[in-house]
């Protein structure tokens, strides 16, 4: 029953569910784009090879994505508990964010690399040839080209992001996941349940509605 005290609940699910996301998709950005660049430039057939850093990261990423989700956050809780000073309660949204931010940066620095491996080696060469330093290249032309791509990774990455915040809710993470599992599927209330569904899934529309929106903006290809 959706209860002046649950419409409550559900507002304050909402904000969670956002302060979550939003953070962990800001600091998982703040190691996850420059790492992508590095593994750019650091390719064999990079800017400025350096075949042996590429094969670490790179592993590092690869081992660090293929962990599920769950078993990371489960394993991370010590780690919340002492960053945030807690695990679960009344700020387990907070708590949960060091192993959103954990599982997601990986995934941010294989979209950016993808994301910058599509600008065009032709521009790039023109850039060396012009005696462009690696940071130049990457400032003025690397990040620049790519920037519509960027845009629509973030856009991905926010809602992957989202998901896994919505998980969170199995272990007392807050957001519409933690409504969604205690009021929906442990106390058998499916009307809860589908409505907390409708709301993830409008926040995704927004978020993948703006970032194509803003994408298509910076384009320079369809002006």
């Amino acid at each position: 029953m959706f209860t002046d005290k649950m419409l409550q609940l559900v507002g304050v699910g909402i904000l969670e569910t956002f302060y979550m996301t939003l953070s962990a998709t800001a600091l998982a950005y703040l190691i996850g784009l420059p790492l992508g660049l590095v593994l750019v430039i650091s390719d064999p057939a990079g800017i400025h090879p350096m075949p042996k850093l590429n094969k670490v990261l790179g592993a590092t990423v690869n081992v660090v994505r293929s962990i599920p989700f769950l078993i990371l956050l489960i394993f991370l809780l010590p780690l919340s508990a002492l960053v945030v000073g807690t695990k679960i309660g009344t700020i387990g949204s907070s708590a949960m964010i060091p192993p959103l931010f954990i599982a997601a940066f990986p995934f941010v620095a294989r979209m950016v690399e993808s994301s910058v491996k599509e600008v065009d080696a032709g521009v790039v060469e023109a850039a060396q040839s012009m005696g462009a330093s690696t940071l130049q290249i990457v400032c003025k032309v690397l990040l620049p080209e790519a920037k519509p791509s960027l845009l629509l990774g973030a856009t991905i990455a926010i809602t992957t992001i989202l998901g896994y915040s919505a998980m969170a809710g199995i272990v007392g993470g807050g957001g519409l996941g933690a409504i969604a599992i205690n009021y929906g599927y442990y106390r058998k209330e499916y009307d809860i349940l589908a409505v907390m569904v409708v709301f993830l899934s409008l926040i995704v529309l927004v978020f993948q509605t703006l970032g194509e929106k803003i994408s298509r903006r910076v384009d320079k290809r369809i002006r």
